[in-house]
């Protein structure tokens, strides 16, 4: 694969792939599983949806939420379908808060993860 463009958003859609297509078979099972375990722990712990938070009640940190939660590509709509109907229970559980971190992390590793895509792809990094 040549073309920087696709590399970069197949990255960012999909967690590894972009490593994957460059031939770095290991650096992509281990990206795309430390993303995608990070993301579904996240999800599984009630980090998916946050209950009363708007961007009228906070600009600045419902961006960054919502910048954060984007990187995970496909991950994504998984995180928001999951987000659309929430169990009444979600906001009691214990691990609410540490999942929505997790879910933003994965986001935000996995834009690392294209730059590093790409990087390699244009010789900065072997």
């Amino acid at each position: 694969m040549q073309n920087p463009f696709i590399i970069g958003i197949l990255a960012w859609i999909f967690p590894g792939a972009g490593h994957f297509i460059q031939g770095r078979t290991q650096r992509a099972l281990l990206i795309g599983g430390a993303i995608w375990l990070m993301l579904i722990v996240g999800v599984l712990s009630g980090g998916a949806y946050y209950p009363g938070f708007e961007f009228k009640d906070g600009q600045l940190l419902y961006l960054l939420n919502v910048f954060a939660k984007l990187g995970n590509g496909f991950g994504w709509l998984v995180s928001f379908l999951m987000s659309v109907t929430p169990s009444p229970d979600t906001p009691a559980m214990a691990t609410f808060e540490y999942g929505g971190r997790m879910v933003e992390a994965a986001g935000l590793l996995n834009y690392l993860a294209a730059i590093d895509a790409l990087d390699i792809h244009f010789g900065r990094k072997k």
